[in-house]
């Protein structure tokens, strides 16, 4: 590598050293973003490439992403949603160790069918004061109207959603109401109690579920 007092030659007849290519760079930071390890990484391509790259560079370079990511949490929204599902899940995430976290979504389907993820973020557990930050970010980036919010049984999202969406209606998501109701009948009796409860929420009107219901 030439050098020079001022740093300021460039050679043009050679490319510069380089340590990995920008297709290895490209696909080190897809295969990462897919949940493959460093290690992982590491091992594939020097077994493809021959390339040797250690878990700190395969690190090194899956950081570039992070620009990326705080551009995302940062971007502006559509003023509007059709529905909007929020619901948070838990995963396994390397911190000093590897923990179960819960990772918070917000899915949103527009007036066209175009369906969207919104936002998310990351909480050790679901809690009802991070689903309030996360109503309020959104709020703030402007999406200003939701007419429904599909949701799960988390104590205070009710009031959360009246404070930030007054206007929006809110449902509790039916999987989730029929994992409850299985928690508190025999299993025997699972699949019959599920079929009525399906046939239930199948009725075109409110009157109509209610006499199917009060017949069964």
């Amino acid at each position: 590598m030439p050098r020079d007092r001022n740093g300021m030659f460039h050679q043009h007849t050679l490319p510069d050293y380089k340590q990995h290519t920008d297709l290895l760079e490209d696909m080190v930071i897809k295969l990462y973003s897919k949940g493959v390890t460093t290690r992982e990484l590491a091992d594939l391509i020097e077994k493809m490439y021959g390339s040797h790259y250690s878990p700190a560079q395969v690190s090194n370079i899956s950081k570039q992403m992070i620009p990326k990511v705080e551009a995302y949490h940062k971007r502006k929204l559509s003023d509007k949603f059709f529905c909007v599902y929020l619901d948070a899940t838990y995963i396994p995430l390397r911190r000093e160790t590897y923990e179960r976290e819960a990772v918070y979504i917000a899915i949103g389907i527009k007036p066209n069918g175009h369906k969207e993820v919104i936002d998310y973020c990351i909480a050790p557990s679901e809690n009802i004061e991070v689903w309030t930050e996360l109503l309020k970010s959104m709020k703030s980036r402007g999406l200003k109207q939701v007419e429904l919010f599909l949701l799960d049984g988390v104590v205070g999202m009710k009031t959360a959603l009246m404070q930030t969406y007054p206007k929006a209606h809110f449902q509790r998501c039916l999987i989730h109401v029929m994992r409850n109701i299985c928690a508190k009948v025999r299993v025997a009796d699972r699949e019959a109690i599920m079929n009525d409860f399906k046939q239930v929420h199948q009725q075109s009107y409110k009157q109509e579920g209610i006499t199917y219901n009060s017949l069964t």
